[in-house]
């Protein structure tokens, strides 16, 4: 007859676990779990039970911080749960996850430990995959967002409070790309995405400072329509936690490698194909 677990005084007392989590979202159909759909939840949760760290995802408390749409990625996002094997857990996850998904640290938090309910704050980082043209204007048309508005016209808001408390808006550089970072309290949904595609129609001279506060202040005649889901990172989120790095499988890597690969040569292959008009 098998041991129940829960009551076998072999197995010691479970530990309640938070994991720094990564993965590029191009591949899954968002991070919240899908009766037949790839999710990153559903990954994760696949992962635990290969390697026994519990049978039951609800008994064992597993939640997320938030969940993110189809094509978003993460560096920053969080999820928890409880364990009887934490040291396996940290040490074997990484191996047992699949490649476009990885745990950069882990922290030991309290039972009562939940991802979403304890985030101090979010930090999203939104891509832009074309060039900018006036990034001094899109800096101080940003820094309009911050402070608590009414985002009805830059977000799907539904049954929701539509007022977020932004606490930082920037516009940065890195390498040949233009991002938009803001952090926030909450957001809502298609919101970053939304103040994106704002922000990039100022960089191009299709509206101003002013348009940015109408929109903030009067109902718009048109809402914004959010921009491309692949261009967004789940970049923080502040739990409070003091994280340990988690050791990471060169498997992830070499598979980020291997795609930039990819994408550089279908990029010269498209030229020869179908090459840029002057």
């Amino acid at each position: 007859m098998e041991t129940d677990k829960t009551t076998d005084p072999a197995v010691p007392r479970p530990v309640r676990l938070a994991f720094r989590v990564s993965y590029l979202g191009t591949r899954f159909y968002g991070s919240q779990q899908q009766e037949s759909s790839r999710t990153v939840e559903g990954e994760f949760i696949a992962a635990c039970r290969r390697l026994d760290l519990f049978s039951d995802w609800r008994a064992a408390g597993f939640c997320s911080a938030g969940r993110t749409d189809r094509g978003v990625h993460a560096c920053g996002q969080v999820i928890a749960f409880s364990t009887s094997y934490p040291d396996r857990a940290r040490q074997a996850l990484n191996l047992q996850l699949p490649l476009d998904v990885w745990c950069t640290a882990s922290a030991e938090v309290a039972d009562a430990f939940h991802p979403r309910f304890d985030a101090r704050s979010r930090t999203y980082r939104y891509y832009y995959s074309v060039q900018v043209r006036d990034l001094q204007s899109m800096e101080a048309a940003a820094g309009i967002f911050i402070g608590e508005h009414n985002f009805s016209n830059l977000a799907r808001v539904g049954d929701k409070n539509p007022w977020r408390k932004v606490l930082e808006a920037r516009i940065g550089t890195e390498g040949r790309f233009t991002y938009l970072e803001v952090k926030a309290e909450s957001f809502l949904w298609h919101q970053v995405r939304c103040m994106a595609t704002a922000l990039l129609s100022v960089g191009a001279g299709e509206l101003d400072m002013d348009g940015i506060l109408l929109l903030l202040n009067e109902t718009a005649n048109r809402p914004i329509q959010p921009a491309p889901a692949e261009g967004l990172v789940l970049w923080d989120t502040d739990c409070g936690l003091l994280w340990e790095p988690v050791e990471k499988s060169d498997c992830s890597g070499t598979y980020c490698a291997e795609l930039r690969r990819h994408h550089t040569l279908m990029k010269q292959i498209c030229q020869v194909i179908r090459p840029e008009q002057p």
